[in-house]
């Protein structure tokens, strides 16, 4: 692009979280900063850093981290990056997963270690509040109502804005509504694998944003030669513009976070922003995938 600022991340729409804190549809999520295995510092850290402050540039508001990205790398790299965050900027992370090492993730609910990981994030964050705060993964050895209960306290304390869980079906999220208001849920979608289906069309009727993950199917949806091939060169895009923008269209509460390393990936995702899909071509694309 050979602007230097722009707002075409704007084009995706608007969505309030919990109804009061709005956010740009279309964010990033940082896990591809980090070193392989989401282990580690990144290859190039200036990069990094690049890709943060140039998803501001493009009208990104919303960005998706966790403390076991690096362990501590992303978040460290989002304060690197962009603090002091412009007023619009909305930081989302998680607690829940601990590592061991490279692609190892454990979860661990203990209402003391949730907190922890809340006051740790706060402090690499540079935040006096976290704007969403996720848990992770429901940890099956611990009663889910005293995981959600953690979030809900530190919710009262002022330390937590808005509560969200990862990686949950319809029964668990109606089971965390009845100790906090949930107003986020982030699980694996895409136009390939769309088993979260309820839970979508339940975020949907109550409200609740949507944080598909994976929303590229790590490049299966992208590949040159890959499903989404032709329709792409007939909407003069990429495939992977055209996986987001089926994404957008899906639903008014999703907000996808494409990840990437790379500013020219970056850009090109979000331009994904500026395609509007027909009624006939959601539909097409939905069947080819």
């Amino acid at each position: 692009m050979s602007d230097t600022t722009t707002d075409i991340a704007a084009g995706s729409g608007t969505f309030e979280i919990g109804g009061d804190l709005p956010v740009v549809r279309l964010g990033y999520g940082t896990m591809q900063l980090t070193g392989d295995g989401v282990w580690g510092e990144p290859r190039d850290r200036g990069e990094a850093v690049r890709v943060l402050r140039r998803a501001v540039e493009l009208g990104v508001t919303f960005f998706d981290t966790a403390d076991s990205y690096g362990p501590f790398v992303a978040e460290e790299l989002l304060h690197e990056a962009l603090h002091p965050y412009a007023d619009d900027v909305v930081i989302a992370t998680k607690a829940g997963l601990t590592r061991q090492g490279p692609g190892i993730w454990t979860p661990v609910g203990n209402p003391a270690y949730l907190r922890q990981q809340a006051e740790l994030s706060l402090r690499r964050l540079g935040l006096e509040t976290i704007d969403l705060f996720q848990l992770h993964r429901i940890d099956p050895d611990v009663p889910l109502e005293d995981q959600v209960g953690e979030l809900r306290k530190l919710q009262d304390e002022g330390k937590v804005r808005h509560i969200g869980l990862s990686e949950v079906d319809v029964d668990e999220l109606r089971a965390a509504q009845e100790v906090a208001t949930i107003a986020t849920v982030q699980n694996l979608f895409n136009l390939a694998d769309r088993s979260a289906e309820p839970l979508l069309e339940h975020a949907e009727a109550n409200g609740i944003g949507f944080i598909p993950w994976f929303p590229l199917a790590t490049g299966e949806l992208s590949k040159a030669d890959g499903p989404l091939a032709a329709a792409a060169k007939e909407h003069d895009a990429t495939p992977s513009q055209l996986a987001l923008a089926w994404l957008l269209r899906r639903s008014p509460v999703m907000l996808p976070i494409p990840g990437t390393s790379s500013v020219a990936h970056l850009e090109s995702n979000t331009a994904a922003a500026g395609i509007e899909l027909s009624d006939a071509e959601f539909e097409a694309l939905g069947q080819i995938a």
